[in-house]
């Protein structure tokens, strides 16, 4: 193994401290923990638990820091021959691989204790799944093994606001499963968009990326088709399910007209990597933008909103009528 072969470097406290919180690789948690907010307000009606909202996210935190610990571990061979991943900690030789396998094990362990103590069973049940689906099925078979990794591989992503409305409600609703919809088929557009990005990092170490197999042309295409599934997937809260209202139609709107137009720049110029660059950054904020509308829709004073809009509008339909 790559990671026990190279000695550990003479590191201080902080250093170990930093090393291991960068095998959680800690920028792509918040988005998760996004994900699941917007599904736990969504769930309550905007009256969430703030103790209940902490526990979720802590255990939430732990179950995907696990999971990106336990991926560090597994990849380590590619990591180490990828120049954008090399100075990771297990390629680096800042951490041994066995060390962090264990530092994984014991934040999946935290995860589950603290979710299903503090919060109900099927929560830790489903927060432990997306570590069980994140390892073995994406990245130890689908990653390597298929062009469809990312696409089959999205729905680990898309378990967090499954975790998030378990936690409210104790089960799992239509609503639930619609919004782990919307995030799977967000996923592909999302990463292959960074995929075109680094295709010559995937290539090099042979790992069977859409645009290292089928080329950058055939990537934006599926990439501009499940950008517009995903956008006329999300106002599926408004019809038929008639969970969300007017402001959430408002910021589904425009942050979605936005993402086609990203999506329709990089299918004119599917070679040019700046525009997948920018596809990229922006897919991330329209999830932020999405979630925040459904947590602002949810709040009461939407609630009062949407009420005197559709009052004043039957008032006007009775008065020209």
């Amino acid at each position: 193994m790559i990671g026990t072969s190279i000695s550990t470097q003479k590191q201080n406290v902080w250093q170990v401290i930093n090393n291991y919180y960068l095998l959680t690789k800690p920028r792509i948690i918040p988005l998760l923990l996004i994900t699941t907010t917007a599904s736990m307000f969504m769930a309550s009606k905007g009256n969430v638990d703030p103790i209940l909202l902490l526990l979720t996210l802590l255990g939430g935190t732990l179950a995907a820091a696990s999971a990106q610990t336990f991926n560090c571990v597994y990849d380590q061979d590619i990591d180490y021959d990828m120049k954008r991943t090399r100075k990771r900690p297990i390629p680096s030789g800042k951490v041994r691989s066995h060390h962090a396998t264990i530092f994984g094990i014991i934040l999946g362990i935290l995860s589950f204790a603290i979710l299903s103590i503090w919060v109900n069973l099927l929560s830790a049940l489903l927060a432990t799944s997306g570590i069980v689906f994140y390892m073995l099925i994406y990245t130890h078979w689908l990653k390597r093994h298929t062009i469809q990794n990312i696409v089959i591989g999205g729905a680990a992503g898309a378990i967090p606001p499954l975790v998030g409305w378990a936690a409210v409600t104790g089960d799992l609703s239509l609503s639930a499963w619609a919004l782990f919809l919307i995030i799977f088929l967000w996923t592909p557009p999302h990463f292959w968009a960074l995929a075109l990005m680094i295709s010559d990092d995937y290539a090099e170490v042979n790992i069977p990326m859409l645009p290292v197999v089928k080329g950058a042309k055939v990537t934006v295409e599926q990439i501009w088709i499940y950008t517009i599934l995903t956008v006329v997937c999300s106002l599926i809260f408004i019809y038929p399910l008639h969970t969300s209202g007017l402001i959430y139609l408002i910021f589904a709107g425009v942050c979605g007209a936005n993402l086609i137009v990203k999506g329709w720049q990089l299918k004119q110029g599917f070679d040019d990597k700046q525009l997948a660059k920018s596809m990229f950054k922006y897919s991330i904020l329209y999830m932020m933008v999405l979630c925040t509308g459904i947590v602002v829709d949810s709040l009461s004073w939407s609630h009062q909103f949407r009420d005197f809009v559709g009052t004043q509008m039957i008032n006007c339909w009775h008065y020209f009528s």
